[in-house]
């Protein structure tokens, strides 16, 4: 397991680090003078993303999940956490939009742009990091039912009033 962990800390690292970065590529199209530094970039840009960053978005949370079952993390924190990866996820897929229409025609990327992407993707691998290190004790938002493992089967199969299902399990 720990070889596993191992994989997500640094597939998680280099797909963070690819986050923050790119858009200061972005920021350079604006300085581009030749058609064939334009291809550079471009091809660079491409590669990084293709290449680079979103494969190690998907090992980290193909190495993610597997920690999850090998785990049984089941606390608020942990929430938060894949909370936080899913605005990390979305991050990433705005990004390939970006990259898409970056390259065309009399394009730029604005240095507000830029510097709110880079705020917003650091702050989301801060919080994330923030959590994980910090595994703060969270209230639970969701009724408990919804946290033990094989209450989802005991919800389907007996249904019971409101107050049954918001108690704990014995």
């Amino acid at each position: 397991m720990i070889w596993l962990k191992l994989v997500h800390i640094a597939a998680i690292a280099l797909w963070s680090g690819a986050l923050i970065s790119l858009p200061a590529l972005y920021v350079q199209r604006a300085h581009v003078d030749s058609t064939a530094s334009l291809h550079r970039l471009q091809a660079l840009v491409r590669f990084l993303y293709v290449n680079v960053l979103s494969p190690a978005a998907f090992l980290a949370i193909a190495s993610g999940t597997a920690l999850i079952f090998l785990r049984e993390t089941f606390e608020p924190w942990f929430s938060l956490k894949l909370a936080l990866a899913g605005a990390m996820t979305a991050i990433h897929i705005m990004t390939g939009q970006v990259i898409i229409r970056l390259f065309d025609a009399d394009e730029i990327y604005p240095l507000w742009r830029f510097t709110a992407t880079t705020v917003l993707t650091l702050a989301v691998v801060t919080s994330i990091l923030t959590v994980v290190l910090g595994k703060p004790d969270l209230p639970a938002l969701l009724p408990d039912a919804f946290g033990e493992p094989g209450a989802l089967r005991r919800l389907i199969l007996r249904p019971q009033s409101l107050s049954e299902i918001m108690r704990p399990i014995p």
